[in-house]
């Protein structure tokens, strides 16, 4: 095995004194001189045609400088497909969810600006409104968008194999209803920007987005500018996980007209309430799962019928549907597979992309049903795995899905056996199983996550090194750390593949005039497609290195290595010089070198086959098995997660600290869904639109955690990195959901599994002990 200097090492993150300090900037913390605040004023109902909007008291208010309404964006909509643009900055004709923005205010300070949308006059029509995504698609309902007359906003049917036969050949048929909650991001920076659209007519953002080229792109659409006008220059991002911060809102375009309006630079900053309230948030799904099992055990055939609630607006949903369904043939082998999938839309606030993107609610169906048929037949839950996990691949060779994924690396197999050694899951029968009215279980999930993902336009990343003439480097990519640790690890794989030390790189921060354009931070992409450009472009450079070199001690290039920041002869190591000396020799060859590296990702990324389900969603799949402990009190309900130990096929991870601490935030985060989370609703209206009402885990929540890296080196990421961050998100609650059916010898299959349905379900099966 290749030893690395670098990659595998526990470095102390690139952006980590900045932030323990307190240095580091985010979008709230700018300001520029003569700059106003943008309020946006919202409409109180949930479905409502606009009749008219009065500003004339806002404007007057002193201190207010402008007001905008969606007649001044000129009928311009955004979306994530060309037949799906149907979101207006601000509502145009109607609401389609509570609290939609309708207008934009600039004033001199916040207060002001927040009293004169107050003054903002709306007379409306108040409508029909459906808030079931099952009753919405269902003739008669009102009808959200006149364009899908039906509400389905997006709809997928694909078919493998002879599902029909293959069921009718089963030894075991089950057919189950599974739901997951309506969930949020939960990150504590709430969407800001600051903008400014100067003379010249060039417009300057510093906006918390992930995804700044996203963005980017939709600015320049909206105002009829061309890229080269547009600038974002990406401050630290306070977390991300989709939605969002990978988005634009209503504040961002607000900001940028009422700044040309005005002259003046103009920011906004969303409340945490308004964030909770009306900001895009993951889609609450209806899961109908079908499935067959041989005698042994074996899966012959899935059926999912999906209905998912997509809110007010389309917004990414394409891609969410298709990531539903086309992840449900891993990590087991599956001959036989349909899937029909109806994004419905309603009047609640608009659901978009989150960690584990669409994958975590069809994973959570099958598995648990998978365990529930073990059950009926008597097979152990680890047997029951094994029999259908898929091998891994030997080198060279690929193993296909039955819908054509490709996967060159599989390590779910070694993943389980880890687990199953493991003191957590090898002792739970001598661990005690109650202690007074709290009885514990050890459950399990075994799952898959895409990594490197695609969707569709523009794919490519790309980075340049730049040699400096004292040795040190500059690293620049247009990928955006949004707190994952990225940038970290893309200054590890430069120092590795250049020979330098870690602490020698420079890694800047993406800004849109001078980085390269780049898809963005989601679906797990940034090490591996990032981290192909930023490996290729050091290769590159270390080559013009060694070639001037190779020239100075007249011998062949590759007869030369750089390694710890020091330069030899391979064949006679004593003849070496430091990295710094080879910089200076090559920066100043002949008349003078500049010495930059470039790199593109070169992975085939083909379109994703939306209609056909057919092709690889990510570059490579990671695959994770999770074992949880919990205990449950036979009483009230309530549930304590004391332990998860995650066995993670991430490739191999390349930042240990940051893998561990990803696999732990996603666990962490997919227990919060499985017991905690869920917006509660009221016809539209959410009614815990605050952190003390809206239920996460807190930091006394969270169980101890071991993670465990399984090794298998995909041969398609750099150093052979697949992604290691969500999938542990889509671990977790199957996992969870596991264990507290072995406490309490209920399935549930709802989520969140509150304290309420733990003790009506008690109740239901005669175990409630009051």
């Amino acid at each position: 095995m290749k030893e690395y200097t670098v990659i595998g090492q526990r470095v102390p993150r690139i952006d980590g004194r900045e932030k323990v300090m307190g240095q580091a900037k985010y979008a709230a913390d700018y300001s520029l001189p003569g700059m106003l605040f943008c309020k946006v004023a919202r409409l109180p109902v949930a479905h409502a045609r606009i009749l008219n909007i009065d500003t004339s008291k806002a404007e007057r208010l002193p201190g207010v400088k402008a007001v905008v309404t969606a007649k001044d964006f000129n009928g311009w909509t955004w979306g994530f497909m060309a037949n799906t643009r149907d979101e207006p900055p601000l509502a145009m004709d109607k609401v389609r969810y509570y609290m939609e923005a309708v207008a934009g205010v600039a004033a001199i300070d916040e207060d002001i600006a927040e009293e004169a949308c107050d003054l903002i006059k709306v007379d409306y029509e108040e409508l029909p409104a459906v808030f079931d995504p099952e009753e919405a698609i269902q003739e008669g309902a009102p009808v959200v968008h006149d364009y899908r007359p039906n509400n389905v906003s997006v709809e997928y049917h694909w078919n493998f194999g002879d599902v029909e036969k293959a069921f009718a050949e089963s030894h075991l048929v089950r057919e189950d209803r599974f739901r997951t909650s309506r969930a949020t991001k939960g990150y504590l920076e709430p969407p800001a920007s600051l903008a400014w659209y100067d003379p010249a007519g060039s417009i300057t953002v510093w906006a918390a987005k992930q995804s700044p080229y996203f963005h980017y792109r939709h600015l320049a659409a909206c105002f009829g500018l061309p890229l080269s006008k547009i600038r974002v220059i990406q401050p630290f991002i306070g977390g991300g996980f989709g939605g969002t911060k990978n988005d634009s809102v209503a504040g961002d375009f607000c900001a940028v007209l009422l700044s040309r309006m005005t002259g003046k630079p103009v920011k906004f900053i969303y409340t945490q309430e308004e964030e909770l309230t009306v900001s895009k948030r993951r889609h609450s799904m209806i899961v109908y799962n079908k499935m067959g099992m041989s005698k042994d055990g074996l899966i012959t055939a899935i059926q999912s019928r999906v209905i998912a609630d997509g809110g007010g607006y389309t917004a990414v949903s394409p891609l969410t549907m298709y990531l539903t369904g086309c992840c449900t043939p891993l990590p087991y082998r599956l001959p036989n597979y349909k899937y029909d999938c109806y994004r419905a839309f309603t009047n609640n606030p608009i659901c978009a992309a989150m960690r584990g993107h669409g994958v975590t609610h069809t994973r959570f169906a099958c598995e648990i049903q998978m365990e529930m048929m073990a059950e009926e037949l008597g097979i152990d839950p680890v047997e029951i795995r094994m029999r259908n996990a898929i091998d891994n691949p030997k080198p060279g060779e690929i193993y296909r899905t039955i819908n054509d994924m490709t996967l060159k690396t599989c390590g779910i197999k070694e993943a389980i056996q880890t687990l199953v050694r493991d003191p957590l899951w090898a002792q739970k029968d001598e661990a005690p199983k109650q202690d007074g009215s709290v009885s514990y279980g050890v459950g399990m999930s075994a799952t898959s996550y895409l990594g490197g993902a695609r969707q569709l336009g523009h794919q490519s990343c790309a980075a340049t090194v730049r040699i400096c003439e004292d040795g040190t480097v500059n690293l620049i990519t247009g990928a955006t750390d949004c707190g994952q640790g990225s940038d970290t690890v893309l200054a590890m794989i430069a120092a590795e593949e250049l020979g330098v030390r870690y602490q020698d790189i420079d890694f800047k921060m993406v800004d849109s005039a001078y980085t390269p354009v780049d898809p963005g931070s989601y679906g797990s992409r940034v090490t591996v497609l990032a981290g192909q450009a930023v490996q290729t472009a050091a290769a590159d450079a270390k080559k013009q290195l060694l070639d001037i070199l190779g020239r100075e001690w007249k011998v062949n290039p590759g007869e030369i290595e750089i390694k710890n920041a020091e330069v030899y002869h391979k064949s006679n190591p004593s003849r070496r010089i430091p990295f710094d000396k080879l910089a200076k020799i090559a920066c100043y060859s002949g008349s003078g070198a500049v010495i930059i590296g470039k790199g593109y990702s070169g992975y085939g990324i083909e379109p994703l086959g939306f209609e056909n389900g057919r092709g690889n969603a990510g570059t490579s799949f990671s695959f994770t098995a999770q074992t949880t402990r919990a205990g449950v009190d036979m009483e009230t309900g309530h549930v304590t997660i004391s332990d998860f130990v995650i066995a993670h096929d991430c490739g191999r991870p390349l930042n240990p600290i940051g893998a561990e601490s990803q696999n732990e935030g996603g666990a962490v985060q997919g227990m919060g869904q499985a017991i905690y989370e869920d917006f509660i609703m009221d016809r539209g209206k959410t009614l815990n639109p605050t952190f003390l009402d809206y239920k996460m885990p807190r930091s006394t929540d969270v169980p101890n955690i071991k993670v465990i890296d399984i090794i298998t080196d995909d041969p398609d990421g750099p150093f052979g990195a697949k992604e290691a961050s969500e999938g542990s998100h889509v671990s977790a609650p199957p996992s969870v959901v596991a264990a507290i059916h072995d406490a309490t010898g209920i399935w549930f299959k709802e989520q969140p599994v509150t304290a309420e349905k733990i003790v009506k379900g008690l109740k239901e099966k005669g175990k409630w002990p009051r």
